[in-house]
This record gives C-alpha cells, sequence and structure tokens, in this order.
C-alpha cells in the first residue's frame, strides 16, 4: 500500500499527542485520588467507579482519529487487472521425441495436461491460441475467449500432428505471431498485448531461423516464454529402434533471452505444471492503483459509531 498525500500522515502525531495527554491525565487524577486518606469515607461518599470500561470510549475515538488521517493521505492499493484483449498463444512441440517417456506418462501428455490447466487458470476474457508444430507449424485454434474450443484443440495434440518430422521453433514463433496479427480487424494498426508460451524438448532443425523469429517477436513487443520438458535420459522407439532423444534447452533460452520472456526446464509433470502456474500468474495483466481511502473512512465511522454508544450505554452521555 502506497499513499498519494503522505505528508498528511503527520497528523498522527497529533492523535499520539492526544493519547500521551490522555495518560498523564488517568495518572494525574490517580494521584488526586490518593491524597484522599480516609478510605472508607471515600468508598461511602464516591460513587462505585466504572473501572476499565472508562477508558473505552476514549480509545475508540483515538482509533477513529488515527483510522479518519490515514483514509486523509489517500491511501491506495496495487491491483492486477487483465488487459484489454489480451491475447495468449500455446505452442507446442508434437516432434516424435516427445513421445519420450522420461516424464511420465510421456513428454507430450504431460505436457497437454499442463497445458490445459494453464488455459483453465486464465481470465475468462483472455483470447487463447493453440499452435502445433514440429517440422512445421500449424494454428490448431486460433485466439479465442471459447474454452471448449481449446480444450478441444488439446485433445488433438498429438505426435505428428503437423505431418512433418523435426522441430521448427522458429515457424512456431512465426505462426504464433500471425494469429496474433490476425486477431481481429485492429490488430494490424492497435496490436492487443500479447504473449507466447512455447514448449518443446529440443534444438531447432527445420524452418525458419528461431533467431530472426525471436527478432521479430522482439520488435512486436511480444514476449516468448519458453519451457524445455525432458531430461537427459530421454529415448524413443522408432522403426523399431531405440534412440536417445535427451532435453535440449539452449535454443528456448535464446529464444526467452531475446524476446524478453522467461526460460523454464521442466524435468517431471509437477514441475512442468508449476512452470505453466508461474507463467500464468505474470501474463496478460496491468498494475492499477485503486483508492483504498473509503476503507479507513468507513472504520472510522463504525469506530466513531462504538464511541458513542459505549459512552451513552456505560454513562449516559454522548462524548
Amino acid at each position: 500500500m502506497s499513499f498519494l498525500s503522505p505528508e498528511r500522515l503527520w497528523l498522527l502525531l497529533g492523535v499520539a499527542a492526544l493519547l500521551v495527554a490522555y495518560v498523564l491525565l488517568q495518572r494525574r487524577r490517580s494521584r488526586y485520588a490518593m491524597r484522599f486518606t480516609n478510605l472508607p469515607l471515600l468508598e461511602r461518599v464516591a460513587p462505585a467507579r466504572p473501572g476499565w470500561r472508562r477508558h473505552v470510549p476514549a480509545g475508540l475515538f483515538l482509533a477513529m482519529l488515527g483510522l479518519l488521517v490515514v483514509g486523509f493521505a489517500q491511501p491506495v492499493d496495487e491491483v492486477r487487472v487483465p488487459r484489454e484483449r489480451a491475447t495468449v498463444l500455446v505452442a507446442v512441440d508434437v516432434s516424435l521425441s516427445m513421445r519420450a517417456a522420461d516424464v511420465p506418462p510421456d513428454r507430450l501428455a504431460a505436457a497437454r495436461d499442463a497445458a490445459a490447466e494453464f488455459v483453465n487458470g486464465l481470465p475468462e476474457e483472455f483470447n487463447v491460441g493453440l499452435v502445433a508444430f514440429a517440422g512445421n507449424a500449424t494454428v490448431l485454434v486460433p485466439p479465442v475467449t471459447d474454452r471448449d474450443a481449446l480444450h478441444a484443440g488439446l485433445d488433438r495434440l498429438d505426435v505428428g500432428a503437423t505431418g512433418t518430422a523435426g522441430t521448427a521453433i522458429g515457424e512456431a514463433i512465426a505462426a504464433s505471431l500471425d494469429a496474433v496479427r490476425g486477431l481481429d480487424a485492429q490488430a494490424l494498426t492497435e496490436p492487443p498485448p500479447a504473449r507466447i508460451v512455447l514448449l518443446s524438448d529440443g534444438a531447432n532443425t527445420a524452418g525458419r531461423s528461431p533467431e530472426d523469429m525471436a527478432a521479430d517477436a522482439g520488435a512486436a513487443d511480444i514476449p516468448v516464454d519458453t519451457i524445455s520438458v525432458g531430461t537427459e535420459d530421454g529415448e524413443v522407439e522408432i522403426s523399431g529402434q531405440w534412440q536417445d532423444v535427451p532435453v535440449d534447452g539452449e535454443t528456448l533460452r535464446m529464444v526467452a533471452e531475446q524476446t524478453g520472456g522467461s526460460y523454464h526446464e521442466a524435468a517431471t509433470a509437477t514441475e512442468l505444471r508449476d512452470v505453466y502456474g508461474d507463467i500464468g500468474s505474470s501474463v496478460g495483466y496491468r498494475t492499477e492503483e485503486r483508492d483504498a481511502s473509503s476503507r479507513f473512512i468507513g472504520f472510522g465511522l463504525l469506530a466513531a459509531l462504538a464511541t458513542a454508544g459505549t459512552s451513552m450505554l456505560w454513562f449516559s452521555r454522548i462524548p
């Protein structure tokens, strides 16, 4: 929390001074009462003392003043607000190496499940699209707010979905950029705030250069968050032969750094879900300051009512 007029908080010194004055006054009254040495007579002529209750109205009154001063200083809270027309493209590698079972049940299934949770966690007003890539890239679902369409697209993710072998990270970025630019009639002149979340397990082996496409994304102010999924022990069976497919995240790291995105490594399904959760907490939002003064003024008024109520109830007077 911050304050638009923090200098007004100096008025709290006045509240503190009143508190000190009240404490000193109570001590002075106590010393004066002790001068009346005939205690039996004092008990007969003095009314019953209210004890701790006599301090309650004063305490509530000082609390009211403190709350009103804080409200007068114009406190503001920082809140995250979804950006209008915010667009997220999820690009998932569907090359043969994604069949490796080092991330159970296999890399692609774990990626598909985690992506579904990621999509569910985004605000409903976000546009979300889905890109599948191997040797080339295909937009399976253009950016939409229809989550059912997204989940149907995720269900269609499978090895070989693009029909071409290889890993074309550059093509995946290019397809995602084209999907953002085709979002609506305003997209070319007023680009929407967008982000690409790209998951793969290997280096680029086909298509356009990831460096060039990352440069395009950076020029368009579209960060690319990349996730390297898998371990060094991954292997798949191809044509009856087992082949090692160790994870290689260097290209993904470069893309993230060049576009201002973040790079993550996930060696388990749990880590993969956590990575998507971290990305989802930061994507597509802006921070706004919201006035919080009414909160303190409201509590101050409640304290004022409590001050009057306790004073009338216990002492039959309004302070």
